[in-house]
């Protein structure tokens, strides 16, 4: 098998995991060449084996650009090879990190444990012991494209594999495709936080509060247990702690259906979804319920202000993304 087939296994294999990507979150990319192949903007790593899905990036182009500040490094097309790109597709908004990573290979997951950790205050001073055998660096959250990417430059020493980013996820880098799932799986493992059990939700009452209306009761337990671990639904109905949440699901969570919200989480019964909502909806509404449900009472919780929210929701490459996932 070719490295470039086994990273499409490997991002189908990442992808399917609800506890690694959530919908078209996460990106893999391989550097052969002088070529980057980088999971296109919007696209669901889970159909990485069976959809063509990457965008070829000239890596040196880009990196040339990166030291420059060029603003060309927000979206990146300026760097895609046309010739190779079949699809005519977008690289991924977050190609500048897998670009300033010297390995070949690069997987960038928005693990839910992770997640729970980098969305801490104190997150950078809890992790020095438990990531202490690993080569690795803190990045304070900062909005995807060229302010990560300088975010990552400022942190980023030789030898580094692993980057923890605030209120964002996690990146692993190694020179294969085997190297870098060994060690992705090895940081997951050392990152894993306790869960507390999610209540059932009660679908016949959700099923008779749909009747008449536009929603549907949600088709994971735990997406309902958004709504059924009512600690996590206190501490996540106010507040945005990473990017995902307020693109797909907005700020905060709605808790009545006339609020005609994507997702509504009914407090103590289950979660609802609205019938024309955007496929990404109900895999983000469960993110929120995993990494809530790992969060305990008293974490020093840092959510993402109104300044860094406008800048996410209004930026061009997102709003991109946002088009393709009302078409997947």
């Amino acid at each position: 098998m070719s490295e470039f087939s086994a990273l499409k296994e490997l991002s189908a294999r990442v992808g399917a995991d609800p506890l690694l990507v959530q919908a078209a979150g996460g990106n893999t990319s391989l550097k052969q060449n002088g070529v980057m192949w980088i999971k296109a903007s919007g696209k669901w790593l889970r159909d990485a084996a069976s959809r063509d899905i990457f965008v070829p990036v000239h890596h040196g182009a880009l990196l040339a650009a990166l030291a420059m500040n060029d603003p060309a490094c927000e979206a990146c097309t300026d760097f895609v090879l046309a010739d190779l790109n079949a699809t005519g597709l977008r690289p991924s908004i977050e190609t500048t990190v897998h670009a300033l990573m010297p390995q070949r290979v690069v997987v960038h997951v928005h693990c839910v444990n992770t997640i729970a950790w980098a969305i801490r205050g104190d997150a950078e001073q809890r992790l020095v012991e438990k990531l202490k055998d690993f080569n690795w660096a803190f990045i304070p959250y900062a909005r995807p494209g060229l302010p990560l990417a300088n975010a990552i430059d400022a942190r980023f020493k030789p030898g580094i594999d692993v980057l923890i980013l605030g209120n964002h996820g996690l990146v692993v880098a190694a020179d294969t495709v085997v190297e870098a799932e060994t060690l992705l799986d090895h940081v997951v493992n050392v990152l894993v936080k306790p869960v507390r059990t999610a209540v059932l939700p009660d679908l016949a009452a959700l099923h008779l509060i749909c009747q008449g209306t536009d929603y549907v009761p949600a088709e994971s337990n735990g997406t309902h247990a958004l709504a059924t671990d009512i600690f996590a639904l206190e501490k996540g109905k106010r507040s945005v702690f990473y990017p995902d949440h307020v693109v797909f699901l907005g700020i905060g969570v709605a808790t009545e259906i006339e609020s005609c919200a994507p997702l509504v989480a009914l407090p103590g019964k289950g979660v609802l979804i609205r019938k024309d909502a955007k496929s990404a909806v109900e895999p983000m509404g469960r993110c929120l319920a995993d990494v809530m449900r790992r969060v305990e009472i008293g974490d020093p919780l840092t959510a993402l202000d109104a300044e860094a929210i406008d800048r996410l929701v209004n930026w061009d490459a997102e709003k991109y993304r946002q088009s393709l996932n009302a078409e997947t």
